[in-house]
């Protein structure tokens, strides 16, 4: 095998892929699809965070605007917190169109995140959106079966094939020259997806220095080029083991089906059946049903707080609350905040590990299949998986929790443990300068190690896909026919 020869061979299907203007209506068609993907992805990007970040700043202003009050209403008051979008989220919507983007946050009570695009869409959303994550995943690779399906096997049909092989070319330069050849012609089609996307990294002044999104941007794009060069090299493999050029065609079609409908759907629906998730409404019941065997930390008579302030007063050698060196009731709303957060979270990472052992089905389901593979690791890459909605919940109960925690440690120290008659008095609240002292949320996304190591099946499966693809060649090279 020469290298020389595979380059000629690369260069001749090059050549003749470009004689057809079929190729010429495809490439502009597929290049508007992409401009309308990226105007969208862009558009959308910009108007949801825009949206998002006054919303915050908003609710900022509400709870900073707040008078001398006592902690515990402020608790109370709450604020909001929303999600903002990863820029390359305008490349992969991913599950985003679906999961909430803000969540209010109280004492005592952990909402669920609302207001996702689908909850205020049609039915059509359903049907999917067009992203150029989705061109890349679903219409390049039809494309790439179109253009390379015919490579081998009609120069088998017209006999030109074995004139090749009596000449002295080898079976490997043929098959290797064409799947170059192939990934050559695909790669002009992905270049108007690469350009588009980092045009748009660079406009946005807010990433135009973040290293962390271009870090992301270059390995997405390299993963890209390998699942395309995994695509190329299978078309060419189908077409040299095929009798007849529609015979290759049909494979080729089924393949796609089977890999980008079918497995994808059947292990999702697998996930489901096998672990079951309960509902809103069950899985809120149990958290209310431990909380309340644990007690109210509201009630002063409840025995188990009972028991709890017999403990504090003989710790301090007092007889009354009153003489306790700090506020009890601050130090009580500490305590039940503490238990109520704990069986809340320990419903809340039974539940997550649910939903993670129904992606365990799609995740091993991506060693078959390089499609589910690319989708998982795309999503992973530009922040809009699932395990990304998950940190975005887990960031913001830690915020609520220490919100809760620090206006109760406020009541403990500042609070005055007499009560006063009428209203609340001056004792019985605090200055508001203490509200502003208390930092905002701030949503941070996920390291690139922590995303990239959440989907190492797929990183597994891209690599083994292209170990089977040369395994494959060598194989043909030995036992494929010129006739």
């Amino acid at each position: 095998m020469k290298p020389n020869n595979i380059i000629l061979f690369a260069k001749n299907f090059w050549r003749n892929a470009f004689k057809s203007a079929i190729i010429y209506v495809m490439f502009v068609i597929f290049v508007l699809l992409t401009v309308y993907a990226a105007v969208s992805g862009a558009k959308n990007y910009e108007q949801q965070n825009t949206i998002r970040i006054e919303h915050q700043q908003k609710a900022r202003e509400s709870w900073e605007a707040n008078p001398d009050k006592h902690p515990h209403r402020m608790a109370h008051f709450g604020t909001f917190a929303f999600r903002l979008k990863h820029p390359l989220s305008m490349f992969d919507y991913g599950i985003e169109s679906f999961t909430g983007n803000a969540v209010f946050l109280e004492a005592h009570k952990q909402n669920s995140v609302n207001f996702s695009d689908a909850s205020f869409s049609t039915g059509m959303l359903r049907f999917g959106e067009l992203s150029m994550a989705m061109i890349l995943q679903i219409v390049l690779p039809l494309i790439v079966f179109f253009i390379g399906f015919s490579a081998i096997v009609s120069e088998r049909e017209n006999g030109s094939l074995k004139i090749l092989i009596t000449q002295g070319a080898s079976w490997k330069s043929i098959l290797l020259g064409n799947s170059l050849g192939l990934f050559g012609v695909i790669l002009i089609f992905f270049f108007p997806v690469l350009l588009i996307t980092c045009a748009f990294l660079f406009l946005d002044k807010s990433i135009l220095n973040s290293s962390h999104s271009w870090i992301r941007f270059v390995i997405l794009m390299f993963s890209y080029l390998v699942f395309l060069a995994i695509l190329s090299m299978f078309t060419i493999i189908v077409s040299a083991s095929s009798k007849t050029s529609k015979n290759a065609l049909l494979k080729l079609l089924g393949i796609w089906l089977v890999m980008v409908v079918l497995l994808p759907k059947t292990s999702q629906a697998l996930g489901n059946y096998f672990f079951s998730t309960p509902s809103k409404s069950e899985f809120q019941a149990a958290i209310e049903k431990d909380v309340s065997q644990i007690g109210n930390s509201h009630n002063p008579d409840d025995p188990y707080y009972a028991k709890l302030r017999d403990s504090v007063l003989a710790a301090h050698n007092v007889e009354r609350v009153e003489d306790l060196p700090f506020n009890y009731g601050g130090y009580v709303m500490g305590v039940g905040e503490k238990t109520s957060s704990e069986i809340y979270n320990k419903h809340y990472n039974r539940l997550v590990n649910i939903y993670q052992q129904q992606n365990s089905f799609s995740r091993f389901t991506s060693l078959l299949d390089p499609f589910i593979s690319i989708k998982n690791l795309s999503m992973a890459l530009s922040g809009t998986d699932y395990e990304s909605y998950v940190d975005f919940q887990k960031q913001a109960e830690k915020y609520r929790y220490d919100l809760a925690q620090e206006m109760n440690e406020l009541q403990m120290e500042y609070i005055n443990p007499e009560k006063v008659s009428g209203s609340e008095g001056k004792l019985h609240v605090v200055d508001h300068e203490h509200w502003e002292e208390f930092p905002d949320f701030a949503y941070k996304f996920s390291s690139i190690k922590k995303s990239l190591s959440r989907e190492l099946f797929a990183i597994v499966s891209l690599l083994m896909w292209v170990f089977i693809s040369a395994i494959l060649i060598n194989y043909l090279t030995k036992k494929a026919k010129a006739i």
